[in-house]
């Protein structure tokens, strides 16, 4: 199990914060899938949030168990939420850093109607009230 330091954790709490749950740990415990799933997880993100439905003394051994089987840091456990963290493995980040950049072609904005263009004195042309425009021969 991986240890932090108060900074290191006041940091992850911080980034940690806006995150939602992505593993719940129900009524059957934590089993083998759950793990695996926890495990996926904190290998593509890093930081995650798991909800656990239990009392307050297994949610705590819960967040034991899993930072020791998965080798991640306890960052914190507030109310019926874990967060865990586990570095990022090196080939995970050297890949993504490799990974070609997709960018998609930009889509154009609606244009505006035209408008007519303006008189010498910066106004628009428009027919005098009451008075009907007869067409051109």
């Amino acid at each position: 199990m991986l240890e932090l330091n108060p900074d290191q954790r006041r940091d992850l709490r911080a980034r940690a914060h806006k995150l939602e749950p992505v593993v719940s740990v129900g009524q059957q415990g934590l089993t083998p899938a759950v793990l695996h799933e926890i495990d996926v997880n904190l290998t593509a993100h890093e930081l995650i949030k798991v909800r656990v439905f239990a009392e307050r003394d297994v949610r705590e051994a819960l967040l034991q168990r899993i930072c020791a089987e998965l080798d991640a840091a306890p960052v914190q456990h507030i109310g019926k939420l874990l967060v865990v963290w586990r570095p990022a493995p090196d080939e995970t980040v050297e890949a993504a850093k490799k990974a070609p950049q997709v960018r998609r072609p930009r889509t154009p904005l609606p244009r505006a109607p035209a408008r007519p263009p303006p008189t010498p004195s910066g106004r628009t042309r428009r027919a005098p009230a009451g008075r009907r425009r007869r067409p051109h021969p």
